[in-house]
């Protein structure tokens, strides 16, 4: 640090990303990007012509993506907002509706970047601790004020919440705001997209990353009531209101015009998703249900910080969390088959079954 630093940014503790190594090549299951490439309609859309356009500013309003996310999730345009990422769009509702009295409240065990937005905005945090079987319950959120952020499918658990239980959470007191970060929703959890005409106090946090395997194009999206997107968008505006590129724009419309792909690349990672529970299971892992493209698992005959270091030796990267209760669990990236095939092999070898 440097002696310039300011004392708020001094106290910060940093998010931690998945690792990028670039010394060698890995079977790489440690970051939750995709295993299937854009879908052929984006790469089309990136033509010379659009590359050519660079020189002029991306549209800050975002007008076309936004349309097309609209349309696919039964919205008005004007109910939904286009970022650089999901983290940036929740880094922008946070400072919405998180302030002096108003505090924010999230689960011990969930997405890393919570914790870190608190600390940046100097926020009073309840953290309300999962279940012992890591499951979410929204009672326990019950009779608080603060702006609750859920993770929904959980990471790093993959479990999920049903709309049903963010329903009676929104009753439950609607003078507070309940953002659901669904970057995982679409490997088999319900999204709580059809609950925001019901409901003024529902922002519904979306990503291109995952399901749409965009991951390195940056592109998050919020939907809710209008009233509350105008209170993200007065953020975006006081920030940078040119934060999507232009290529960006055009890849995540051309990804929305291609359901097909997008189903297929889904239901694919589904299917092997349930391939690596049952390979890992019948060699004696502990499997949390998950509704993600990951899986959270442990075994009891080699921790789980051994294990991570093990497969990374061997070419293998997942994730581990050296946090308690969940030191003992790795975060495994579902792949393609081949990948999480050689993973199993990788398991198998260092326990040697």
């Amino acid at each position: 640090m440097s002696r310039f630093l300011s004392r708020e940014a001094a106290v910060l503790d940093p998010y931690t990303p998945g690792e990028q190594p670039q010394d060698q090549q890995y079977v790489k299951l440690n970051t939750n990007e995709s295993p299937f490439p854009p879908s052929p309609k984006v790469i089309e859309a990136l033509s010379r012509a659009e590359a050519e356009k660079l020189n002029l500013y991306s549209d800050p309003t975002c007008k076309q993506l936004n349309a097309a996310l609209a349309q696919r999730y039964g919205l008005r345009p004007e109910q939904v907002l286009t970022g650089n990422g999901s983290d940036e769009l929740l880094a922008f509702t946070v400072r919405a509706f998180c302030g002096e009295g108003k505090g924010i409240a999230y689960a011990d065990i969930t997405y890393g970047f919570y914790k870190v937005w608190a600390r940046l905005y100097g926020l009073a945090s309840r953290v309300v601790p999962l279940r012992e079987d890591f499951s979410l319950c929204v009672e326990d959120y019950f009779g608080g004020g603060e702006t609750v952020l859920i993770a929904n499918p959980n990471a790093p658990t993959g479990m999920a919440v049903s709309p049903t239980e963010i329903r009676r959470l929104l009753k439950e007191n609607p003078n507070r705001v309940v953002v659901v970060d669904e970057a995982y929703v679409d490997f088999g959890a319900e999204s709580c997209v059809p609950l925001i005409p019901e409901y003024q106090n529902l922002l519904v946090i979306g990503t291109f990353s995952k399901s749409r395997n965009l991951a390195g194009a940056r592109i998050g999206f919020a939907m809710g009531p209008e009233e509350l997107i105008a209170d993200v968008n007065r953020v975006k505006y006081s920030f940078n209101p040119y934060n999507v590129n232009r290529l960006s724009l055009t890849a995540g419309a051309a990804a929305m015009a291609d359901e097909t792909y997008f189903l297929s690349c889904t239901a694919e990672i589904q299917k092997t998703r349930a391939f690596t529970v049952r390979e890992l299971e019948a060699l004696g892992f502990t499997v949390l249900p998950s509704r993600a493209n990951f899986v959270f698992a442990k075994s009891d005959r080699i921790p789980g910080g051994d294990l991570y270091r093990r497969l990374k030796a061997d070419g293998i990267l997942v994730r581990h969390f050296d946090a308690p209760r969940i030191e003992d669990y790795c975060r495994i990236t579902v792949g393609s088959r081949e990948q999480m095939e050689t993973l199993v092999t990788g398991v198998k070898k260092i326990l040697e079954v």
